[in-house]
């Protein structure tokens, strides 16, 4: 299982990736289980009011969630790719630059961990 963390503006989003050996929370909506990458995080984006406040940066705003995104992908680079960019577009859509978004992927229970995007190879 992988995590993939982006960080920005004084918060942090994580999902999760899970690999073809690891078996995928199953839920309406969950991709069928032949993907063999499997993507799970959550969603959010500002809402005018109700939601959750958060401090983001210098502001305050109210978030509201969405369910969590699941996304079957057949190959673990195509997979990681698209969890970066999920990660990505949940700080665009709260007004975060994508550029200020710092990225990591890990091995879920990994003691270390990188404040920029590593390389994915050997985790």
């Amino acid at each position: 299982m992988l995590l993939v963390r982006g960080r920005a503006a004084g918060t942090a989003l994580t999902g999760t990736l899970y690999e073809p050996d690891e078996r995928a929370p199953t839920f309406r909506g969950a991709p069928d289980g032949s993907a063999p990458y499997t993507w799970v995080c959550d969603g959010f984006y500002e809402v005018e009011s109700g939601g959750q406040v958060q401090q983001i940066g210098e502001r305050e705003l109210n978030i509201a969630f969405e369910e969590p995104l699941p996304r079957g992908f057949e190959t673990r680079d195509r997979a990681v790719d698209a969890a970066k960019e999920h990660v990505r577009t949940q700080f665009v859509r709260i007004g975060v630059d994508a550029a200020e978004v710092a990225l990591e992927v890990r091995r879920a229970g990994a003691e270390t961990e990188t404040e920029t995007e590593p390389e994915v190879e050997g985790v």
